[in-house]
């Protein structure tokens, strides 16, 4: 077992401004594609945002009940995004992400789209080399799991050489998303800390964001999800996991371990993972 942290970053709308609007840009050409698949155009806004409220992602969706081919979605749709134009490299991310104390924390990202998309923004961003990995969707696969859902969280451990059934190394996991549910379902497994990126958006901005903030799976509908999967197992870990359904008193602000507006505030909320601090723990940083 690893001794060290793993933190876990969403890479679309964290590691760049949401403010790019490439998430809207992404919206369009998702409905732009039931459209071709022969849908009016407010069967196929209602089918879309269906899709992703039931499955995380509309392509779940598409799978499922229109036999599309995945890999044709990923080239009309990520593929064709024009990200060159849209992202460029922001010095002070690169000096946050350098500034992460390798000898004590892995570096990950953990994204919903396929790995294709994921690797080309993160060239785009000049931050490829800073991370050791990437746990992203198989399109390719018609049962691909994605965020919220407990097996995604399952399979990032399980690439980063970690054991999801340990509560050990649950508690080195650290996560920051924008969508919210995802964060809660980071929680509710009982990972070491589980960080909301609210960035600072005008309302206009805010209007034609597309995330798993503004749609995606309820907490009802995640907490199914667990205890659907907890039916399915036995041992310390489902007793574990159980529990912290059952305990989880709401105490902490909208059922995250922090809320931030800027990626540099992990600073503040991980003193412990970055080199220019004292070490700590990630109870000491979450309650403090």
């Amino acid at each position: 077992m690893s001794q060290q942290y793993v933190v876990f970053f969403d890479i679309d709308n964290c590691l760049y401004s949401a403010s790019t609007a490439i998430s809207h840009l992404m919206m369009k050409k998702i409905r732009q594609y039931f459209v071709d698949l022969g849908f009016p155009e407010e069967e196929a806004e209602r089918l879309h945002s269906q899709y992703y409220r039931q499955y995380g992602l509309a392509i779940r969706g598409l799978v499922k009940f229109h036999n599309i081919d995945p890999m044709d979605f990923n080239e009309k749709c990520d593929a064709s995004l024009p990200l060159e134009t849209l992202l460029k490299p922001d010095p002070s991310i690169r000096q946050l992400l350098l500034d992460i104390d390798r000898s004590k924390v892995r570096v990950w990202g953990a994204t919903n789209a396929y790995i294709t998309h994921a690797e080309r923004v993160l060239t785009i961003l000049g931050l490829r080399d800073l991370f050791e990995g990437i746990v992203s969707c198989d399109y390719a696969n018609p049962e691909f799991t994605c965020k919220p859902e407990p097996e995604y969280y399952a399979m990032a451990m399980s690439r980063a050489s970690l054991d999801p059934t340990s509560p050990e190394d649950r508690a080195k996991c650290l996560f920051v998303d924008d969508s919210l549910s995802n964060v809660r379902a980071a929680r509710i497994l009982q990972w070491g800390s589980s960080v909301w990126f609210r960035e600072r958006l005008t309302p206009a901005q805010r209007a034609h964001l597309v995330s798993g903030d503004e749609v995606s799976l309820t907490d009802e509908e995640i907490q199914a999800k667990i205890e659907k999967q907890l039916r399915a197992q036995s041992g310390a870990y489902a007793e574990q996991l159980k529990r912290s359904l059952e305990t989880d008193d709401g105490k902490d602000t909208e059922g995250v371990d922090a809320v931030i507006h800027s990626m540099h505030q992990l600073r503040d909320v991980w003193p412990f993972i970055f080199k220019s601090s004292p070490s700590t723990t990630v109870e000491e940083s979450t309650t403090s």
